[in-house]
């Protein structure tokens, strides 16, 4: 980043912001890797390929084997004719976990207790799972754009970590919850998606404080350490409960928060002029270039939030619209991929943690080169502001439903649909320099309020997304019923990326200005008409008086030649 020697704060938030929402996203999605291996067999309703006479005698020549996933008897129909059972990743899906060597501290709480140790796994089927992996995003809407606000009251520094570093104590009662009722999990699930909601919006008001505007597009795919997070703590997760037990999982996920919020406290701070270890020309850069002053902060502090004019503003709705359909197909994709590769492709826990997680580190790796040529583009001129928002738009929506849409039909192909997976997740990463960015453009005041706004709407596919998924393959685990799963998240990626594409405006709005600041603008225009009348009035009397000498000296007649120009005289005087 510009204007910068050696390792400089905003380079340290950068890589404190990263690890910061890759720990965010760990609390979501832990419970989507563990809830393969801590479903019974039957607890999940048998997965089968499309009815037909053709596969029939197959079934019941492999009815005494592991649960079947959909593509099974399709792929490997020789193996099913001679008994031999496939290999590697692709093997009959069930509940995927080979017997722990740890025994975890809730089996000895529970043996000591001489409770049911569910050494069998938990008996829920579809629908109560996608209750469990839904219900983080439950409440999580309630406190966007409380977020926002507090951010704005109390600093990013204490909202952001707190939320984070609470959503990960949280993790260490869940396994005991599992064990003891699943409605209990979905207690803390929701709990921590409260908390854990007014993370992205304090996030945006820091990056107001932060950051240059010719910087925004890069430092926000630090946001898009939610996608590392995901790409690595996925087979992360996989290894562990295959070395130890799923309940390792969480454990994991509280101690590992904990240690990023001791280093969060200690290097973050809310601006620049809070930073003790800031270098003076990073600060005056930062600050000149954001145009913060003394008086700045003090209007900032007495200004009157503008609601009204937010709500109704269309360039905010579009970036909803944007963030709604992006958001829908990353959840639905991150949610259910690796429910999806054990069931419909069979893969083991270990193969499905890495195939979930690599499309994820794709992402962030697109994201960054891909702000890297919107910052290029706007630093040279080359394309306006709005339209840079709107390629990343058309990127992360339009080109995403497009491969989600070649997803839906790639059937029982493994490869295709590793391939489209991943290329659907990798493109979605554009949004840190479309509609992400696009918030901050219009709003840099405001911008944590606004996401607040934004992510409060559009945190509704995150529950509803789950739900969905439950009811259309509950029961019924067909290629079929993934099709239409794929194809719904495909057409509301495209409609809304069309929209967006057209009526995107990233221009400062209006009422980024507040009515204090109007204000003080209206003062200032009179103080300066006032000095403008005032040096009028002094110059008339200087020429008075200069005219009031001209005519003495024309009255006065010294003898000397300068008294027929008195003009002169006064000149020469």
């Amino acid at each position: 980043m510009g204007n910068e020697t050696g390792s400089s704060a905003r380079s340290v938030l950068w890589y404190l912001v990263f690890v910061g929402f890759a720990v965010n996203y760990m609390i979501r999605i832990n419970s989507n890797i563990t809830i393969v291996t801590m479903v019974r067999s039957g607890g999940a309703k048998k997965a089968q390929v499309e009815e037909g006479p053709e596969l029939s005698s197959a079934m019941t020549l492999k009815q005494n084997q592991p649960r079947m996933y959909a593509c099974y008897v399709e792929r490997n129909e020789s193996d099913v004719s001679t008994g031999a059972s496939s290999t590697g990743g692709n093997r009959p899906a069930g509940r995927m976990r080979s017997e722990p060597n740890w025994v975890s501290p809730e089996k000895w709480l529970l043996n000591a207790l001489q409770l049911d140790t569910k050494d069998d796994g938990f008996e829920w089927d579809e629908y109560e799972q996608g209750l469990v992996l839904g219900a983080f995003f439950w409440l999580h809407w309630l406190t966007q754009v409380p977020g926002g606000v507090l951010a704005r009251k109390y600093g990013t520094k204490m909202v952001f970590g707190v939320a984070n570093a609470v959503g990960c104590w949280l993790c260490f009662l869940m396994p005991l919850a599992s064990y003891l009722d699943y409605r209990l999990l979905i207690f803390l699930r929701a709990l921590q998606g409260l908390i854990c909601g007014v993370s992205w919006p304090a996030m945006h008001h820091m990056a107001g404080q932060w950051i240059p505007p010719n910087e925004r597009s890069k430092f926000v795919t630090a946001y898009l350490g939610s996608s590392v997070g995901v790409a690595l703590f996925f087979p992360l997760f996989g290894y562990i409960i295959s070395w130890t037990s799923w309940e390792y999982v969480f454990h994991f996920c509280g101690i590992f928060g904990t240690v990023w919020y001791v280093a969060w406290l200690y290097f973050v701070y809310d601006s620049p002029a809070e930073h003790p270890r800031i270098h003076p020309k990073e600060r005056e850069y930062i600050e000149s270039s954001l145009g913060i002053t003394e008086k700045s902060k003090e209007q900032e502090r007495e200004e009157r939030t503008p609601w009204m004019k937010m709500i109704f503003s269309k360039a905010m709705w579009m970036t909803v619209i944007a963030q709604w359909a992006g958001i829908w197909g990353l959840f639905t994709v991150m949610t259910q991929a690796p429910s999806y590769f054990n069931y419909i492709h069979g893969w083991d826990v270990k193969m499905t943690g890495i195939l979930s997680g690599i499309p994820h580190l794709c992402r962030m790796i697109f994201a960054y080169f891909f702000s890297m040529v919107g910052d290029y583009l706007l630093r040279h001129n080359l394309m306006s502001r709005t339209n840079v928002r709107k390629m990343g738009g058309a990127v992360c929506c339009l080109v995403n439903g497009m491969f989600v849409l070649a997803l839906a039909y790639s059937g029982c192909d493994s490869m295709s649909a590793i391939v489209f997976l991943t290329l659907a997740t990798m493109v979605h990463g554009a949004v840190s320099t479309g509609p992400l960015a696009n918030i901050i453009d219009m709003s840099p005041k405001y911008a944590g309020i606004l996401l607040g706004i934004s992510g409060m709407i559009t945190v509704v596919p995150g529950f509803v997304s789950p739900i969905l998924v439950g009811i259309l393959t509950l029961g019924n685990q067909t290629v079929k019923q993934w099709e239409y799963v794929f194809l719904i998240t495909a057409g509301m990626l495209i409609v809304c990326g069309i929209l967006y594409t057209l009526f995107a405006d990233a221009t400062l709005q209006p009422w980024n200005t507040g009515a204090n600041e109007d204000a003080q603008d209206a003062r200032e225009l009179v103080s300066l008409k006032l000095d403008v009348e005032q040096a009028m009035l002094e110059k008339e009397r200087e020429a008075a008086e200069f005219v009031q000498e001209a005519v003495t000296a024309e009255l006065t007649d010294d003898g000397d030649n300068n008294s027929k120009d008195p003009i002169g005289a006064v000149l020469a005087r």
